[in-house]
Order: C-alpha cells, then structure tokens, then sequence
C-alpha cells in the first residue's frame, strides 16, 4: 500500500503544471468549486471515520518565454552602439593616480642614426702581389718573415736564374761589339755606317728582353758599369706596406707566374659593416659617419660611405657598406671589430613619442585628448623613427595633444567599460 501512495502521489506532482496550463487556457470561466472532502468510513461498521488526505501543494512553475499563456522574461538593457571612435573620460583624481601625461603633437627636425657593426679590411686597391717571370732558385731571402715592413724599390729575394745569366753575357757581348763598330765606323770608301746601326739594334732588343723578365733600368746600368753578369737577380717590393703573406724560403726553386709575396699598403684600410635589409633605403654614398674600435670606443674616426655592396647576405639580411679610413700610425688592423654609426638627417616631420603609440599587430592606435580628461582613439598610419620619436603620417593634425605615460592603461580602461579600445590587441 505504501508503495501504491507514494507512485500516486509523484503522478499528482508532475501533472500539477499541466492542469495550470489547461486552467489559464480556459475560457475564462472559473473553474467550479471543489466540494469540500466529506468524512468516509472504511465500510466497517465500529470504525471512527477517517478524513482524505490534503492535496500535495502545487509547485510554481518558471516563466517559459514563447508559450501561449506564459509572461516573458524581461531582458537585460544593451548598450547602444556607440557612434564613432571610443571615447574615455577619467577625472583628474585618477589621472593623477595613473600617471597619465599628455603631449602636443609637433614638427621638430628628425635625425636618425644607424648603427652598423663591421671589421677593418685590407683597402684591396693597395695590395700588390710579387712573382717571377724567370725559372730559378731563391738564393737569398730578405723578406723573412710575414708580417715584415718593407719599402718600395727593397729587394725582398735574390734568384739565381741561368737564363737571366745568359742573357746578361749576351748583353755584354753585344756592348763589346758596339763599341768596336763605332771606333771603324765611317772609314770605308762608302761612308756607310752599316756595323754600327746593327749593333744598336740588338743592344735595344736585348734591353726589351730583360725587361719582359722585370729586370729594372738600374740592373742595366750596373751591368754596363761594371762589365761583369750579376748571379744574383734581385725580386724589389713594388710598393711601400707589409708581407702579409710569404710563400718561399730560401732555396725554393721558383717557375715563371709562381706567387713569392702578398703585400698590403695599410696607410689606407677599409670597414666593411653590416647594414640591415630594412635599414638600405636610408644609406646613400656620401652620408656622414662616425667610426669607433671595439678596443678604443672613445676613438672616433670621421667617414664617409663610400659604396654598397650590390649582393644581400641571405642568412644575415644584411648589405655591406664600405667606409674608407686613412690609417696614421698604423692603429686600424685589419680584423678589428669596428661600428660604424650612420648619420640620416630625415628633415622636419610631424612626430609623437614613441610610448603614445600602441601597436596591436595589425594597425597602430594612438589615444588623442579631445577635451580635459577625455581621450578619443585613434588609428595613425606611422613613418620614420628616430630618438624615440615616431613619424605620423595620417591620423593626427599639429596641436593635438596625445596620451604619451600610461597610454596601456587607458587603453585597458576603455575596454574594460566596454569602449571597443583597440579590438581586444595583446599587451
């Protein structure tokens, strides 16, 4: 029997709402009353009457928008769209508090400085390169070391050459033969001086030939001077600078085109330094630069861009850029670490701090003053910068004033009253 009340008693529970329904649904006549429950016997005589139960009470039912007969659920008010860029006003109190500070927007003179890093080279114009024209072996070596100073016109090796050798007793025959046509010449009953224009012919070719073997007028003059051949050839350093590179020793047998010396003039020396892809458009030849030594920063060097590389480093991004330097006293080493910094005067331009702006990846927004207290967003398009100043291209006219200290927190202010700020941007 428990069992039998208790399902009966869950039926009455869950169809409570359906009979409220039906009764809102009615025509509007009132439901008639119930009569009132009226003792019952349980159809034993001698038993005391016993009353019915009370009705379970009827649960209220939740209002259920979209059903005929049910009140709507009121709506929260939205915001109305607000026209045009978002606008926050903070009170003075709370300005002071976040440290907002303001500044006008202004045409001021824009410079710029690049800063490359690079090393001091070899100017390439000033080496020289010393080999033999002759097939010999290295006698004697002067140049003896790498690294050596030398002097234009210093005989740096002697080669002892038996075709140098030979040449030398032609020549002296040849001399001989010259002088002895001269002292007879004009004596025959011709008057031709025929002996004597032949020798003078073969004394000039034989001059050529010492000089295909880069044998210099002062040999000449001291074979002639001392009528004897010099064993000996000497190899003499073209230009004054140092053995950066020695490839003999003595005793070294050597062959025509074969390398002896390399030789670096360092009285001039060039920095080659690195300038990035999107840093090019700035540098021209001609602009003013200042160079310092990783060794001595104190030390400036004045120079001038002299030339840029055409070829782009595909791993670095970078160009090279040649600078010139006169090289006093010998301080500038090639392989020294050097910086070059790069002067670029930008002119006059229409700039804002560089902390006004606020970049969220896709655009850059600044936050003007329209009033005391009220900011107002702005989309700026941006140029050039330099020294913390930043280029404005569109967005902000000369005068305005822009929020330059605590612009984030404005920004975070705007959104979090539901201005739109910057469209949600990561700080």
């Amino acid at each position: 029997m428990r069992r039998v009340s208790l399902a009966l008693s869950l039926t009455l529970l869950l169809a409570a709402p359906a009979l409220a329904i039906a009764q809102a649904d009615h025509t509007g006549h009132a439901a008639p009353a119930q009569a009132p429950a009226t003792p019952t016997t349980s159809g034993h005589e001698g038993h005391a009457p016993t009353a019915s139960p009370p009705a379970p009470p009827r649960p209220t039912s939740p209002s259920m928008p979209g059903m005929p007969g049910m009140p709507a659920q009121p709506q929260s008010p939205q915001p109305a769209p607000q026209a045009g860029p978002p606008t926050i006003s903070i009170g003075p109190d709370i300005m002071r508090a976040m440290g907002v500070r303001t500044t006008p927007v202004a045409r001021q003179p824009l410079q710029r400085v690049i800063r490359a890093t690079g090393r001091v080279e070899f100017d390439e114009r000033l080496l020289a390169t010393v080999t033999t024209k002759i097939e010999g072996w290295v006698e004697k070596l002067n140049a003896d070391y790498t690294g050596k100073p030398v002097k234009k016109g210093e005989v740096l090796a002697s080669i002892y050459s038996p075709e140098v050798m030979a040449v030398q007793f032609e020549y002296l025959r040849l001399l001989d033969w010259a002088a002895k046509t001269s002292a007879t010449s004009g004596t025959a009953d011709t008057g031709l001086d025929l002996g004597g224009k032949d020798a003078a012919a073969l004394l000039a070719a034989a001059r050529e030939r010492f000089k295909l073997f880069d044998v210099g007028d002062a040999f000449i003059r001291q074979l002639e001077k001392n009528r004897h051949p010099t064993r000996d050839f000497p190899v003499v350093s073209p230009i004054n600078g140092f053995v950066v590179r020695k490839m003999v020793v003595a005793g070294t047998k050597v062959a025509p085109g074969e390398k002896l010396f390399d030789l670096a003039d360092l009285s001039t020396v060039w920095v080659i330094a690195e300038v990035y892809e999107y840093e090019l458009p700035w540098v021209q030849p001609g602009r003013n630069a200042v160079v310092r030594l990783s060794n001595a920063p104190d030390a400036q060097y004045p120079a001038v861009v002299d030339y840029i590389y055409p070829t782009l480093s595909e791993e670095t991004r970078t160009a090279k850029v040649r600078f010139v330097l006169k090289n006093s006293g010998d301080v500038l080493r090639p392989g020294m670490y050097a910086r070059a910094d790069i002067d670029i005067d930008l002119g006059e331009r229409l700039v804002v701090p560089r902390e006004a702006i606020i970049d969220t990846g896709e655009r850059q927004v600044v936050y003007a003053e329209v009033r005391p207290g009220a900011f107002e967003l702005r989309e700026v398009k941006i140029g050039a910068e330099a020294s913390g100043m930043v280029e404005i291209a569109a967005g902000l006219k000369e005068g305005e004033k822009v929020a330059t200290a605590a612009a984030f927190l404005i920004d975070s202010e705007t959104r979090l009253k539901g201005g739109g700020a910057t469209g949600g941007h990561q700080h």
